[in-house]
């Protein structure tokens, strides 16, 4: 899948003037891509235009417009794209009482290395992108690559044509946190998608 360029990126005026129209048709997008894994955990598949909304809020939020700064922001959020037969996630361990979350994220340590789909009944593990990750506690949002290789690819957007249930499960095998969630169809039919792009 293609990085997002400089030359993509409009000032902060006119993003302005596209923002309700972009921002609309993003949250339509994010709907199919994101998933709710337990009750403390969900999950979004990243692709292109949610990175380039990604980057063009962080500008706005930020009011950046210094050219080294853009710069920095696209080569940041562009790690979040999936590279070729790769699926790529944003992860994030949601609990909304601060003193839970803190003890949460302190029994779920190692939380990254216990990531995967199950693609076809092939389990393919999570490559943390993580930056910060720490021996005594997880983060609250995990960045994660899942490579499936160029036959599994395959395989997955052929069934996804026929009939993609029980094709992709998203699997947490942790000691504290252990879930095994089915991906509806529209959001394979849209991973599928991205793999073919």
């Amino acid at each position: 899948m293609k990085k997002v360029e400089r030359n993509e990126l409009l000032g902060l005026a006119e993003y302005e003037q596209i923002r309700p129209r972009f921002l609309a048709r993003v949250i339509a997008e994010k709907r199919d891509r994101r998933i709710i894994v337990g009750d403390e955990v969900s999950a979004v598949f990243e692709n292109r235009d949610t990175v380039l909304f990604q980057i063009q809020e962080m500008l706005r939020t930020e009011r950046i417009t210094k050219e080294p700064a853009i710069l920095h922001e696209i080569e940041t959020y562009n790690e979040l794209i999936p590279g070729e037969d790769e699926l790529s996630a944003t992860m994030f361990v949601e609990i909304a009482d601060a003193a839970v979350r803190d003890r949460r994220l302190s029994e779920l340590a190692g939380l990254e290395r216990s990531i995967s789909l199950e693609v076809l009944g092939t389990r393919v593990s999570a490559r943390n992108e993580t930056r910060g990750v720490f021996s005594d506690r997880t983060t609250a949002v995990h960045y994660v690559k899942f490579p499936l290789g160029s036959d599994l690819a395959r395989r997955l957007a052929a069934k996804s044509k026929q009939d993609p249930k029980g094709a992709l499960f998203f699997v947490l095998d942790h000691p504290k946190l252990g879930v095994r969630m089915e991906i509806p169809a529209v959001t394979v039919r849209s991973l599928v998608e991205d793999l073919e792009s």
